[in-house]
C-alpha cells in the first residue's frame, strides 16, 4: 500500500508539472532564492523517448488490425508520452533551490525533495562523479547520489545528517549529498555567498552588546 500511496502522489506531482510547465511557473523558489536547473543531460535522451513512442503510436495504427487490440495500444502510449513529459516537466519546474538564508533544497522532480538547512553544511564545492545504478542512491557509508545521465558535479558534506524521504517512501538519513547541477560553480559560488552572509549575520548578532535599561540617577540630596 505504501508503494501505491507513493505512485499515486508522484503521478499527481506530475500533472501539477505539467500545468506549472505550461504556465512557465516554478515550485518552490521563493523571494531571493536562486534556481539552479539539473536537466541538461536527460533532455535529449527524454524527448528522444517521447519520439519512439509517437512513431510507434503511428505504425501500430496503422500495422495493427483489430480495433479493439488498438485503442488499448494507443491508450498505452498516449500515457507513456504523458508520463516522459510530466518527468520532464517535474525535472524543470522543481528545479534546485539555494535559499536566501543559506539553505539547499536538493530535488528530482516530482520524486525527491531534500532540504538542508544552512548550519546543517560543512562544505560544498565542485566535484564531478559518474556513478553507476539508479537515479537515486542511497548508500551505506551515509552518502546520497542524485544522479542525472549517471553524473553528479557537486559534493555537499553535512554537520550531522539530514532527515529525508526517498522516492518510494521510505525515510533515510545522508551525511553527504551528490547532485547534478548544469552550472556547479553557479550553484557553489551562490551557496557560499548565502552561507557567508548568514553566518556574518549570525556571528553579528552574537557580537551585539546586550541592551540594558538607562543607568540610574542618584539624587544628589541623598
Amino acid at each position: 500500500m505504501r508503494v501505491l500511496r507513493r505512485l499515486c502522489v508522484h503521478e499527481l506531482r506530475g500533472f501539477v508539472s505539467l500545468g506549472l510547465w505550461v504556465a512557465r511557473r516554478r515550485h518552490g523558489v521563493g523571494a531571493g532564492a536562486r534556481a539552479t536547473a539539473y536537466t541538461g543531460p536527460q533532455t535529449a535522451m527524454l524527448f528522444g523517448f517521447a519520439f519512439v513512442a509517437v512513431v510507434e503510436t503511428v505504425v501500430l495504427a496503422v500495422v495493427v488490425p483489430w480495433p479493439a487490440v488498438h485503442a488499448a495500444l494507443l491508450f498505452v502510449d498516449v500515457y507513456t508520452m504523458v508520463q516522459i513529459l510530466a518527468l520532464h516537466a517535474g525535472c524543470v519546474t522543481r528545479p534546485h533551490v539555494v535559499g536566501a538564508d543559506g539553505s539547499l533544497r536538493v530535488r528530482y522532480g516530482q520524486y525527491l525533495d531534500v532540504t538542508v538547512p544552512a548550519a546543517d553544511i560543512r562544505s560544498v564545492r565542485v566535484d564531478r562523479r559518474y556513478p553507476e545504478g539508479r537515479t537515486v542512491q542511497v548508500h551505506d557509508d551515509g552518502s546520497l547520489d542524485v544522479a542525472v545521465g549517471h553524473q553528479t558535479t557537486v559534493t555537499v558534506e553535512l554537520v550531522r545528517p539530514v532527515a529525508f524521504v526517498r522516492p518510494m517512501g521510505l525515510h533515510a538519513r545522508a551525511e553527504v549529498v551528490r547532485l547534478h547541477a548544469d552550472d556547479p560553480r553557479a550553484l557553489v559560488a551562490a551557496l557560499r555567498r548565502e552561507r557567508g552572509d548568514a553566518l556574518w549575520q549570525e556571528r553579528g548578532d552574537a557580537l551585539k552588546p546586550e541592551r540594558k535599561g538607562p543607568a540610574p540617577v542618584r539624587d544628589p540630596l541623598g
